[in-house]
């Protein structure tokens, strides 16, 4: 993994634009139609509002950005925004809100974060198809800061934070800042691809493609879970309960599924 530690010597603010946008898939088997509301209301409780507001706080930390306050709005009868504004220096304590306390998030959530003239936000959509049992919890991520700190360094973090079966990701570097000469920097920092900022750890679990475009400082990559150990994507179902045959047609349901979310095509249509 590249790090960003060997900052560069600017004149005056850096005005780079860097932007990180991907969505994470979560894919599972729920037989019936009642397992499939019962999986979308799990979904519903386990990233509630609380849960993905810790973790904007925890992506805050992490790229070098301060917590000033949390405002929350939940809807009725589904639904949630919370916005998290920050900054890049520290504040006075006074102007803090320290608070990391909030209320339910139903079916589609959003989540804000603002760092001056950046943010983060967190979408979530549960979903399940009527006719092959298979259900997906899809999570849309933007972290766009302006400034020295940059998004990359949350992306392993906000990766491991979810059921992750596929991810597409997308890095931008938009505008110009200058050194201490006056010269235009178009970046700030070393990447080949956003698989550098990825942890081996991780990158070993998934097969990835990238689609670079390394003139306009445009960077895409693409991962697909390769291992699918059944258990783990069977709602309220033992895997002992299902027949060899039963197994190995969700196993292929499963993994159809995965390859037309990660190929962005009906490929078996």
């Amino acid at each position: 993994m590249f790090g960003l530690e060997n900052k560069l010597t600017l004149y005056g603010f850096n005005n780079l634009t860097k932007t990180l946008s991907f969505n994470i898939y979560d894919v599972c088997y729920a037989k019936s139609e009642r397992a499939q509301r019962d999986y979308v209301a799990y979904i519903d409780e386990q990233y509630n509002s609380e849960r993905l507001t810790r973790i904007l706080c925890d992506v805050t930390e992490m790229i070098g950005a301060h917590v000033l306050n949390i405002s929350k709005q939940d809807y009725e009868p589904q639904g949630a925004s919370v916005t998290v504004l920050i900054s890049e220096n520290d504040m006075p304590e006074e102007m803090m809100d320290q608070s990391c306390n909030h209320g339910k998030l139903a079916l589609r959530d959003t989540v804000l974060a603002h760092l001056d003239k950046s943010h983060v936000t967190v979408h979530t959509y549960p979903e399940y198809h009527p006719d092959n049992s298979i259900s997906t919890f899809r999570v849309d991520i933007d972290v766009a800061t302006c400034g020295k700190i940059s998004p990359l360094n949350a992306l392993d973090y906000l990766i491991g934070s979810f059921d992750s079966d596929i991810i597409t990701a997308d890095y931008r570097v938009r505008g110009f800042t200058r050194d201490n000469y006056g010269n235009k920097l178009f970046i700030d920092h070393e990447i080949t691809s956003i698989q550098d900022y990825i942890a081996n750890e991780t990158l070993t679990k998934y097969d990835a493609v990238d689609i670079n475009v390394y003139q306009a400082n445009l960077f895409h990559t693409r991962l697909l879970i390769k291992e699918i150990e059944l258990q783990n994507y069977l709602f309220n179902t033992d895997v002992y309960e299902l027949s060899p045959k039963e197994r190995l047609a969700i196993t292929d349901r499963l993994r159809r599924e995965m390859i037309e979310i990660f190929s962005g095509t009906n490929v078996y249509k």
